[in-house]
């Protein structure tokens, strides 16, 4: 049987990935991003509301996170800088997240976009 050409592959593979998106829609189903997001906010939020020792901390979990970055092949400044930047973020202001209004009972239309 002969090899498909990488243009069906691709268009193949689009098509099942949006299928898998839509699926994931409609149960309501949260990526790993999702869960990884929100758990970074509450381990930062939670050490800064909690701890006395909040500096350490925080500086032991960006070390641990710029370690695994660095292996990735991400620049270890740059690394750290957008990690600081999220703990200012998170702990001076409100929830950064916002209503996903695609996953919402009432939500109009298909939510695609």
């Amino acid at each position: 049987m002969a090899r498909m050409p990488a243009t069906q592959r691709a268009a193949e593979q689009k098509v099942r990935q949006k299928e898998h998106r839509d699926r994931a829609r409609d149960k309501r189903r949260p990526s790993r991003d999702d869960i990884a997001r929100l758990l970074l906010w509450q381990m930062i939020t939670s050490v800064s509301k909690n701890r006395s020792d909040q500096r350490e901390v925080l500086d032991r979990l960006r070390n641990e996170l710029v370690d695994g970055l660095e292996k990735q092949g991400f620049d270890v400044r740059e690394s750290e800088d957008v990690f600081e930047e999220l703990v200012t973020k998170y702990v001076k202001g409100p929830s950064p997240f916002r209503p996903k209004r695609h996953l919402q009972k009432n939500a109009g239309g298909s939510g695609a976009g």
